[in-house]
Order: structure tokens, then sequence, then C-alpha cells
């Protein structure tokens, strides 16, 4: 099934755009499943959920569990697991976790950043049978600033390269987070695998943004994401009503606790 997956998301290749948004939960994913083509676990589990300050202070243990949660949930989608901060730094340690990752969760493929400087770990772990998306432009776990890339020549050049090295070195598909729009158009242009956009133009093969962002969840509001509902507005209308409601003892009505039968009494 991995196989089948895989050369699905190949096979949109500059015919048909590929959804992408990211999962943490049962709920969510049960949602998510029947309209994407690939959900990703992401290490921005760490600020969405548990109030991080970065995705590098996400640690692997905690993505499994999220990622069973998501693979238990879905049928359809692709599901991707983002490999931590710092799980890996060589060649055997990042097989040892994604292995791992994958006999734990069943997920379908890995997820790395990184460009030319990692190309051996992806070729590694592509030789060992375990699919891996790639993740240039602006890398999170290793971004001190959240500027957008490709404002001079030579980091064009960089991160067309970096797309070429990784593509080279096995990845199925190619994340690439906040370029400058004809950079974005250009690598696409140049590799052979599907794009995923975030913050990086309609060019792309594909989209994916944080799902909590997408439906305004989030706090935070970069410029890349259209905000599609605002269900943080409605959460706090009904736990407002809730709160009125409590207060003024109209819940629970009788409609919502037990009686015993009249005979039962």
């Amino acid at each position: 099934m991995n196989k089948l997956k895989i050369n699905k998301i190949i096979n949109k290749k500059n015919k048909d755009p590929i959804v992408c948004l990211t999962s943490y939960s049962k709920v969510i994913s049960k949602i998510l499943d029947k309209y994407c083509d690939i959900i990703l676990v992401g290490d921005s589990v760490g600020m969405v959920v548990y109030g991080m300050k970065s995705t590098r202070e996400m640690d692997i243990d905690t993505m499994i569990l999220h990622c069973k949660a998501v693979k238990k949930s879905t049928s359809k989608s692709l599901v991707v697991f983002d490999m931590p901060y710092k799980t890996y730094t060589t060649k055997a340690y990042a097989y040892k976790n994604a292995k791992r990752a994958i006999t734990q969760t069943k997920c379908d493929a890995v997820k790395l950043e990184g460009g030319k400087k990692i190309s051996h770990i992806i070729n590694f772990l592509v030789k060992k049978n375990i699919p891996v998306m790639g993740h240039i432009g602006l890398l999170p776990q290793s971004s001190k600033n959240f500027k957008f890339k490709g404002q001079t020549k030579s980091e064009q050049n960089k991160i067309l390269q970096d797309a070429i090295s990784i593509t080279n070195a096995g990845v199925f598909s190619i994340v690439v987070e906040c370029v400058e729009e004809n950079l974005a158009r250009k690598i696409t242009k140049n590799v052979k695998v599907p794009t995923i956009g975030i913050g990086a133009s309609k060019y792309c093969d594909g989209q994916i943004l944080v799902t909590d962002d997408m439906i305004g969840l989030s706090d935070i509001h970069p410029k890349f994401v259209k905000v599609y509902a605002n269900v943080k507005k409605i959460i706090e209308k009904s736990v407002k009503n809730y709160y009125k409601d409590v207060k003024s003892k109209k819940f629970p009505t009788s409609k919502n606790i037990y009686l015993l039968n009249k005979n039962e009494r």
C-alpha cells in the first residue's frame, strides 16, 4: 500500500494539484482524510498543541503518539511522519528513528528538513525502503528568523541545488517553504518529483498549511495563510453560552439528566 500511495503522489506531478494539511488528532484526521492527498503529522504540534517556542523542542515519543492517532483515523491519505530536530544527524541514527516511527505508527513516509548536506542520509533511508519527503527553503528546525528565502542570487542557487540534490537522493516529493515566487517556479520545473508549497506560490505542484492556522485556531498569522474559518470564535461563543447556562442553572435540563422509571422510585 505504501508504494501505491507514493506512486499516486508522484504521478500527480504537473497534472493534479496535491492537497496537504497537518493533523495531530483523531477528529481532525477523519475530516482531512476525505479531502487530502497527504496528511503531515508535523512537528508544529509542539507549538500548536503544547505551547512550545519552536519545533526544536518536540521529541520523537510525543510525535509517535500523535502519528498513531492520525494513522488509525485515516485510510485514503498518505500519512507522513515529521522527523523531529536532531533525530537524523547521522545515517545510522536517522534509520533507527525512522524505522521506529514507521514500525510503531504504521505511517507511510517520513519527512526530513534540509538540502544537499543531508542528501546522503536521505539516500541511505530510501535504499533501506523508507520513503522520504524532503523539505527545503525556510527550515523551521534550523532557521533563526522567519524571513522568506531566495532574496539573493546565491541563496536562490543554493536552494535550487538543494532541491536537485535531494531529488537525486530519492525523495518522492519536496515541501518548499517561504521562497520567492520565481524560485518556487524554477524548482518545480527543474525537479522530477512534486513540490508542495507553503508560502511558495501557486506554481508548486501542491499546497500545505498548518490546519490550525487555516481554520483560525492559531495565534500565528503568517502572510501565506488564508484563514477559511474562525473556529476560535465559535468555540469561545459555545463556552460563553455554557458558562451562562451553568451560572443561571439553565443547564442541565430534564433532557440532560437520568431518572428512574416511576415504578422504580
